[in-house]
């Protein structure tokens, strides 16, 4: 079967599935609705389309209203992204059900007088219009400007930047951003506007929760919308279909300040659960939906991710799967592992939540990485030689008590739930020799620091790591400095150096000597307009693992 063929083909499965999955709701588990979740030989983002490219000339509107992105830098290559739409707001993002083409071009300068390369890509209705061209020939540790045009539009102009050479010594060091969780109706991104205007960052690492799949009350929310601002009715219900899933990467990709970020730095991604369903576990929902029904949820969701995020072909969906963890490095300073710990899990024990540990969650055989990702893990620190391992992923690796007295109930859809397999990942640490591990983390709508102990039980046993928490852009509202439970949190969990409850995101420099984070936070994210400040800043240093009052 030809490329062309197969496309046809998967355009016709997608177009039923997507009639089918909205009429039905996912009562059944239509054929077409499983050719979208299983099908196999999904068109490439640069394959030949069946009809005939339309004019981008005669678009009614501008169609770069969702901004532009770069991602996952490698020392001669960089991802550059951006996705088509006149409108945003509609499900067929007011564009014509054919190919698009789009004209990019990369330069040393923002003037495009230095041009290094370009060219043009069909932006396919497939992929909602999106397009990722993995700009090469490209020199190391080196910022670039890019843009895209279609018919008489420009895009905004974008930085890129790439890695160092792999075996390069990076003496100026390193500056990376770690963000997590924008609930859009909880705040606004004023975060990100901040982060924007933050310089020299290499990259800026997203921990997940990049959406939330909550039905949208407009009303109740933190941002106001009225009149001409009301949110379309579709945003009033939950994530399921595709139309739903690219709808939402629609109204938070509007965002202005989001837009900002994206344009400003490169970014790294991996998600956590909303970005398909709260809490889910592999192939199983919240609400205990039906495996097969929800797969092809979780297929959807995942298309709609790839679609919207600066990622390279091998994360190009597979059906129902996704292989999202992967490895970058940044010459001889860093390697980063980047995991997913949602696609290969086991279910959470005891019905999730913060609940008392049992037999159940103490199993032994229960996964949170899954096998494979965790030999992948433990290949790659075995052989790294990097000053730092650097390991961004989902959700809190160190132990979390909340009361001040027994019993201690414990986050079941943490590390704290799956007890072996983090006592296999710190065995891996131990066993592998690798140096200077500091782990990323997002999820829990605060700021954590924390020093990963060999023995939590134990305060005076060997420091393996240390671990970055990041507080949420915007989900919660605008938080507090302390807690309720700040208290009790810093009095029963010796390891934790660090607690703020605001929002806002960490600024980690590294370089041979240490690795420093800075807390960065917001004065509020309920009106739009917040300051920024630090609220606290730290420093592990080399051979000496441990956080330290900067």
């Amino acid at each position: 079967m030809s490329m062309t063929q197969i496309s046809e083909e998967f355009s016709a499965h997608l177009r039923a599935a997507v009639r089918s999955l909205g009429r039905r709701r996912f009562v059944t588990v239509t054929g077409a609705a499983a050719a979208l979740a299983f099908s196999v030989g999904l068109p490439g983002a640069g394959t030949a389309h069946a009809a005939a490219p339309a004019d981008a000339a005669g678009l009614d509107g501008n169609p770069f209203t969702l901004g532009v992105a770069s991602g996952d830098p490698q020392p001669d290559s960089v991802v550059l992204w951006t996705r088509l739409a006149t409108d945003p707001h509609a499900p067929d993002s007011g564009l014509p059900a054919e190919p698009l083409p789009v004209r990019w071009e990369i330069a040393r300068d923002r003037a495009f007088e230095r041009p290094v390369d370009g060219g043009t890509v069909l932006a396919h209705p497939e992929f909602h219009h999106s397009v990722h061209v993995e700009a090469g020939r490209l020199a190391p540790g080196t910022d670039y400007y890019y843009r895209f045009q279609a018919g008489p539009w420009t895009s905004t102009t974008g930085r890129a930047r790439t890695a160092p050479a792999r075996h390069a010594r990076v003496g100026a060091g390193l500056r990376f951003a770690l963000v997590s969780c924008q609930r859009y109706d909880q705040g606004y991104y004023t975060a990100y506007r901040h982060l924007a205007a933050e310089g020299n960052i290499d990259a800026v690492i997203h921990l997940g929760d990049y959406l939330y799949e909550y039905a949208i009350n407009a009303a109740a929310g933190a941002r106001a919308y009225t009149g001409e601002q009301r949110l379309p009715a579709h945003y009033n219900r939950e994530t399921v279909t595709l139309d739903d899933y690219r709808l939402r990467y629609s109204l938070y990709h509007a965002d202005p300040d989001l837009q900002a970020a994206h344009a400003a730095h490169p970014w790294i991604v991996t998600w956590d659960d909303h970005e398909v369903d709260n809490n889910y576990a592999s192939a199983v929902s919240q609400d205990d939906d039906a495996q097969a029904e929800f797969l092809v949820r979780r297929a959807a969701a995942y298309r709609a991710y790839y679609e919207n995020m600066p990622l390279r072909r091998p994360q190009l969906p597979d059906g129902p799967d996704l292989r999202l963890y992967r490895r970058l490095h940044y010459g001889r300073l860093a390697q980063l592992d980047v995991l997913d710990t949602r696609q290969y899990r086991a279910d959470q024990a005891n019905g999730d939540g913060w609940k008392l540990p049992t037999d159940a969650s103490r199993a032994p055989d229960r996964q949170l990485l899954g096998a494979a990702q965790e030999r992948w893990l433990a290949d790659g620190w075995r052989t790294s030689r990097a000053v730092w391992n650097l390991v961004p992923q989902q959700i809190v690796v160190a132990r979390r008590r909340n009361q001040l007295a027994e019993p201690w109930p414990l986050a079941m859809d943490a590390w704290d739930g799956y007890p072996w397999a983090r006592e296999r990942l710190l065995r891996t640490v131990r066993e592998s020799g690798v140096r200077n591990l500091v782990v990323f983390t997002g999820d829990v709508h605060v700021h954590h620091g924390f020093d990963i102990k060999e023995d939590f039980d134990d305060p005076a046993s060997r420091t393996l790591g240390v671990e970055l928490v990041t507080t949420s852009i915007s989900s919660g509202g605008n938080g507090n400095r302390r807690p309720a439970n700040w208290e009790a949190m810093m009095t029963v969990n010796p390891h934790l150096r660090f607690y703020d409850g605001r929002r806002g995101y960490v600024l980690v420099s590294l370089d041979e000597r240490q690795v420093r984070a800075d807390y960065r936070v917001v004065s509020g994210v309920t009106v739009p307009g917040g300051e920024v400040s630090t609220a606290g800043s730290f420093v592990s240093r080399a051979g000496d693992p441990g956080l330290f009052p900067a």
